[in-house]
């Protein structure tokens, strides 16, 4: 294989499993490191077989990147662990073991003395909302660290990294002094107005980090069966309030990214659960509708286009769509070709997009805030689209904006 070729590859691989985070894909059977052959939801084990083909044959590019993640994980191992109990506040149930955090558009009302009841000013976070106030911070860094981990562990081989991964996971879930409720009561709140909102349920979309790297120990032989016994009744009981619970309901019906992001992560849980029959129905029945509600025949959202960051919004909603039809893929429920009878699609949805980083169009609708990054996002997404549908003139965008942004 000549240079050029070898470049190619692994920049596909890597695009398509190690930056492209907001995608899981999901294969069985695989192998993974040469020798082991379990069954894998969320892992690519023939691209994670291919990355770490190049670092051992000393690939420099696979070798830069490789040696960025050690770099990444070595700080993780000073840090945490991260647990529900270190924010300074109490939530209405007065248990710190409950998950807490504050709508991030709402503000103090310049109108009252008291500044409550929060106003909404969309696409504005308020600082206030990622202090160590509430959880979402904590949050944040306890499932990037997970995640950073479990990818160093499963290249270099060393069990520092697993059993880093591994302590940040009890602490978080299992142990009774520190882990979070299975419930998310208390998310994005509004002050003067709400304990909670459905919303919330959004922010645990991480929770995907955690089950890939639990998967990768796994298939090296370092998760422990009380650890993965753990997890699964946490899971287990998370679920149940997911679908049963006023803000569950309440989240599963929203017309907007919030019904599409709830759909993908409680997928994502049953499949780690080995529940595919239940996926299966729920794509059916609850995601495939979804299509025709959430995207017009020309292909645009109108429930994202009418937010202030328009363009971030519709890439996001697009991208848990496109986990959701890759679900799909191993339950046979066909959402990637699916379309309605007056031609709404996922792929319509991708057309609508396009011309605003194919052409350099200027984005018709509200966007607040930079859209640079929501570009790459959906640039990232084309690129595996274009293998899925068989549209080679994907790639050729996505690529040629990657090169362009390389330019500038």
């Amino acid at each position: 294989m000549n240079r050029n070729n070898k470049k190619h590859n692994f920049f596909s691989t890597m695009a398509l499993c190690l930056a492209f985070t907001s995608i899981l894909f999901i294969f069985e059977g695989c192998q993974a490191q040469g020798t082991i052959s379990k069954k894998t939801w969320f892992i690519d084990t023939e691209s994670y077989q291919q990355q770490l083909a190049l670092i051992q044959q000393k690939d420099s590019d696979a070798m830069n990147t490789y040696q960025n993640l050690i770099q990444q994980a070595q700080k993780q191992l000073d840090k945490g662990p991260y647990s529900v109990m270190h924010k300074i506040t109490l939530p209405p149930s007065g248990s710190k073991h409950d998950y807490l955090s504050l709508a991030p558009y709402f503000w103090p009302n310049p109108d009252t003395p008291n500044g409550l009841p929060y106003i909404r000013k969309d696409g504005e976070v308020n600082p206030e909302t990622r202090d160590d106030f509430t959880d979402y911070e904590e949050m944040g860094r306890f499932f990037n660290a997970v995640g950073t981990l479990g990818k160093a562990a499963y290249f270099s081989g060393d069990t520092v990294f697993a059993n880093k991964a591994l302590k940040l996971i009890a602490v978080w879930f299992l142990n009774e002094e520190t882990r979070m409720n299975p419930n998310l009561n208390y998310g994005q709140g509004i002050p003067g107005i709400n304990d909670g909102r459905p919303f919330g349920i959004i922010e645990f979309g991480g929770i995907k980090n955690v089950m890939t790297t639990l998967e990768l120990l796994k298939l090296q032989g370092t998760l422990p069966s009380e650890t993965e016994s753990g997890i699964k009744n946490w899971l287990l009981q998370y679920v149940h309030w997911l679908e049963n619970s006023e803000l569950g309901i309440m989240e599963k019906t929203r017309s907007n990214n919030h019904g599409t992001h709830y759909d993908d992560q409680l997928c994502t849980i049953l499949f780690y659960l080995e529940e595919k029959e239940k996926v299966k129905q729920h794509l059916e029945t609850v995601t495939k509708p979804r299509i025709g509600q959430q995207i017009e025949p020309d292909g645009s959202q109108p429930y994202e286009l009418e937010r202030t960051k328009a363009f971030s919004y519709s890439t996001m909603n697009l991208s848990g769509l496109t986990t959701l039809a890759e679900y799909g893929k191993k339950v046979n429920v066909d959402l990637w070709n699916y379309e309605t009878e007056d031609g709404r699609s996922i792929k319509k949805a991708y057309h609508f997009l396009i011309p605003y980083i194919a052409n350099d169009k200027e984005w018709d609708y509200q966007q607040i805030k930079q859209e640079s990054s929501y570009k790459e996002r959906f640039a990232k997404l084309l690129l595996y689209a274009g293998k899925e549908f068989n549209e080679p003139e994907y790639v050729k965008i996505a690529e040629k904006f990657f090169a362009s942004q390389k330019e500038n």
